[in-house]
């Protein structure tokens, strides 16, 4: 089995375009089209799932539902057309578990603050609740603590 710095390798030469920084986390960079990826780990369909999102183009999302798709076509590209040309396995459990987690995301911060219902998201960080009309922010949480702030109307 090779290992992801070996697979990294590949990548690099198969594609150019794009620069592959080993690190302590997997991340997409679009301004920088950097595929950043844990050097300690052996996770590689998260390695292939990085690059789907530079060959995808993807850049950046208006509304929170929109990353989730745009999580979800990476996984799909990865899936479908990089994991069987580098003999990476990627199971559907492992694609719906990463799904989960932005589901998780996207559903603490449509969570009323005051009520506990589902709100709507009316602007990239605010969200208006549908049952009790309170209107909050929320930080951007993919990689720390969600916070979510009461705005009081002026």
């Amino acid at each position: 089995m090779q290992s992801i710095l070996s697979l990294a390798n590949n990548l690099q030469k198969d594609y150019p375009q794009l620069l592959f920084v080993a690190e302590n986390e997997f991340r997409w960079a679009p301004d920088e089209r950097t595929v950043f990826y844990d050097k300690s780990s052996s996770d590689m369909a998260a390695l292939l799932h990085e690059l789907a999102h530079g060959l995808l183009h993807h850049t950046t999302f208006r509304r929170d539902v929109e990353l989730l798709e745009l999580e979800r076509a990476a996984w799909r590209h990865a899936a479908d057309h990089l994991a069987p040309k580098y003999t990476v396995d990627i199971t559907d459990d492992q694609v719906e578990d990463s799904l989960d987690s932005y589901r998780d995301w996207l559903h603490a911060r449509s969570s009323c603050p005051n009520c506990k219902a589902t709100g709507f998201q009316i602007k990239p960080s605010l969200y208006k609740c549908i049952a009790c009309f309170e209107t909050w922010k929320v930080n951007d949480a993919r990689a720390c603590a969600l916070r979510r702030y009461k705005v009081t109307p002026k």
